[in-house]
């Protein structure tokens, strides 16, 4: 399949909470791009679903902001540590806190 990224996504592991109205559920995010990531999750949501993120950036830095799920792998549950890639790929939306963090990361990368 072809790829269909304008940016090359970078392998990081930041941790995240996210949820539908809050984000309540903790998980991890193992790869990143300016445009959106990939949250590592037993808990995945259907294609179109939107979620509220607070992203930690360490340093007491937190970014805030709405994505919506663009695809996702669900796995048993037995299996979630074995295979890498069970969870969501994300698009972001709108940012409510830290744009400027967010992008200076990714920048960095």
């Amino acid at each position: 399949m072809p790829e269909k990224r304008r940016d090359v996504r970078k392998y990081r592991r930041l941790e995240i909470r996210y949820g539908v109205d809050e984000p309540t559920k903790l998980a991890f995010i193992i790869d990143i791009t300016r445009q959106g990531f990939f949250i590592q999750s037993g808990t995945v949501l259907p294609p179109g679903t939107r979620l509220r993120v607070l992203m930690n950036m360490g340093h007491g830095q937190q970014v805030g902001m709405e994505v919506c799920v663009q695809w996702a792998k669900r796995v048993p549950p037995q299996l979630v540590r074995a295979v890498k890639k069970a969870g969501m790929g994300v698009k972001i939306i709108a940012f409510q806190q830290g744009e400027a963090i967010y992008r200076s990361y990714c920048a960095d990368l």
